[in-house]
């Protein structure tokens, strides 16, 4: 991946990978056969290239230091990549700058009670290397008999596992991409869901925590900064990546510049890109292997078969040789308008019971109202979104009422941005105080005050743009006028009703000139 971004940047890439045959070797400007972590083998692959960075941090890091002292750029830093390489010593660094961690330490007895994490501090990844000791019984058999140099942290329960990708430029510039949430499956990352559902206030402290943690570390590229977020709301940091991670890939899709492309801006010099997203959400699902061999290749493409039949899909196959249990073999991003849309396509592609029942476009614009005699107003906005093809819901059979049905209509505010509604258009007001969405008002004539009841009681209430009383076409093409401001396609259309608009005006303008005004009226 970080190949084909670079050829789309007119720079040349080599790697150095101990398989003939590996995934990049196809699309590289060269390939190097041989170890990462051999020392003459690296030195040799160095003297070929300007800039010298990882994929792996499990490499040869005094080799590096080497090399380095030598003039070789190397991007991150060999310090890093030393600091990187050794989970204990990532802990006690990042808590000298402040940054909130578990509790950690090297000997552990009762201080922290059980259950304990047990993590080994080298050559770990993909939850391998960690071990939890619920006693102290389990503790002799935790990691192969402490076979390795491990450390222990304290039990950190949470609710989910965050992640931010973080571009650091040669000039210590700092990108930061939106928060992210990963879904592990037997330790290995499976789904990543951009951007997180989690309060704003929650995803400034990781997007905080994350800056300063690879803030006070050397070297430029791309990290991938792993959090934990627990009951209480607390953000903790559980490791950095000196390198694009798999948290990361949606962003090839999803974001303006992607996590590769920043890689290469960043260890080459250039200024970082747009870290932003530029689709509301997106879902990332790793394709592991369900099988070994031709049965699990079989399974892949079969998923991928219908993968290709979603709207807003993209496949990434690594052309990985050899299919194996739980091995990244590809992935698969998802984009649209919301999370619980692009969730509910990823169902869709699992054959996931139920969701059959999607429907293929997802309402935009939602039209509600307190009872059925709202309806005969509230038609004429649906009538003006099916005249510029906007899909929406109008709900004429459960009628939400702030009085009558409270509980619907709390429901109905709190669900209608995950599922993809943008503009709720209401015979009332009050849904405005439950919804972050900008909701238009309809106030509707009522037998008594002309409507000027209603009026007052929209206008008075949360902010609401309300149309004038008994009017909802103006609110339909307000709606249109809202979501055209991000599609050209639909404000195309809507200059061109504007225009027709006042073609019809001016042709009955011209025959009440021409006619006069008893003919015009057929009197």
């Amino acid at each position: 991946m970080l190949c084909q971004a670079a050829s789309e940047m007119a720079t040349k890439v080599m790697v150095l990978d101990p398989l003939v045959n590996c995934p990049a070797s196809s699309i590289a400007y060269d390939h190097m056969v041989g170890s990462f972590d051999d020392r003459a083998t690296v030195q040799e692959f160095a003297k070929r290239c300007a800039v010298l960075t990882v994929e792996i941090e499990h490499v040869d890091v005094a080799t590096m230091e080497k090399l380095e002292q030598q003039g070789v750029d190397c991007q991150p830093k060999a310090s890093t990549i030393r600091i990187i390489q050794d989970k204990y010593l990532q802990k006690v660094r990042f808590s000298r700058h402040g940054i909130p961690l578990p509790d950690f330490m090297q000997r552990a007895g009762d201080l922290f009670g059980y259950p304990l994490m047990l993590k080994s501090r080298r050559l770990a990844y993909d939850g391998r290397g960690n071990a939890l000791a619920k006693n102290e019984e389990e503790l002799t058999h935790a990691l192969g008999g402490f076979a390795r140099v491990i450390y222990v942290e304290k039990w950190t329960p949470f609710v989910k596992e965050l992640a931010v990708i973080v571009g650091r430029g040669s000039d210590n510039s700092i990108s930061c991409y939106p928060v992210v949430e990963t879904i592990d499956k037997e330790n290995i990352c499976h789904v990543v869901k951009a951007p997180a559902h989690v309060p704003w206030k929650i995803r400034e402290l990781a997007i905080d925590i994350a800056h300063k943690a690879v803030s006070s570390l050397e070297g430029a590229g791309v990290f991938a900064v792993e959090l934990s977020l627990t009951k209480d709301g607390q953000v903790l940091l559980n490791e950095v990546a000196p390198r694009p991670d798999n948290s990361g890939h949606h962003t090839i899709e999803s974001c303006y510049t992607s996590q590769f492309k920043q890689h290469l801006r960043a260890v080459l010099g250039l200024p970082l890109g747009d870290s932003s997203m530029k689709t509301p959400a997106a879902i990332m699902y790793n394709l592991l292997g369900e099988d070994e061999g031709e049965p699990g290749f079989h399974l892949a493409h079969q998923l991928i078969g219908r993968a290709l039949n979603i709207q807003g899909t993209a496949v990434h196959w690594y052309d990985k040789p050899e299919m194996r249990k739980q091995r990244k073999m590809g992935h698969i991003t998802i984009v649209g308008s919301s999370v619980g849309i692009v969730e509910a396509q990823l169902k869709s592609m699992l054959k996931v019971e139920g969701s059959e029942t999607q429907t293929a476009v997802s309402p935009c614009v939602g039209i509600i109202m307190g009872s059925d005699s709202d309806l005969p107003i509230m038609k004429d906005a649906a009538m003006i979104l099916n005249m510029f093809g906007v899909p929406h819901e109008v709900y004429f059979q459960t009628f939400i009422s702030a009085h009558r049905t409270s509980e619907m209509m709390f429901s109905y505010a709190l669900s209608s941005r995950d599922r993809g509604i943008q503009i709720i258009i209401s015979a009332a007001g009050m849904v405005a105080s439950l919804t972050p969405l900008p909701v238009i008002g309809v106030p509707v004539r009522a037998s008594a005050l002309d409507g000027m009841d209603s009026l007052l009681s929209i206008v008075q209430g949360s902010p609401v743009a309300t149309v004038a009383i008994n009017n909802a076409t103006n609110a339909g093409l307000l709606a249109v006028r809202m979501l055209g401001v991000g599609d050209a396609d639909l404000l195309a259309r809507l200059s061109q009703y504007q225009e027709d608009t006042r073609d019809d005006v001016l042709k009955k303008a011209e025959k009440l000139q021409t006619d006069g005004w008893e003919s015009y009226l057929n009197l």
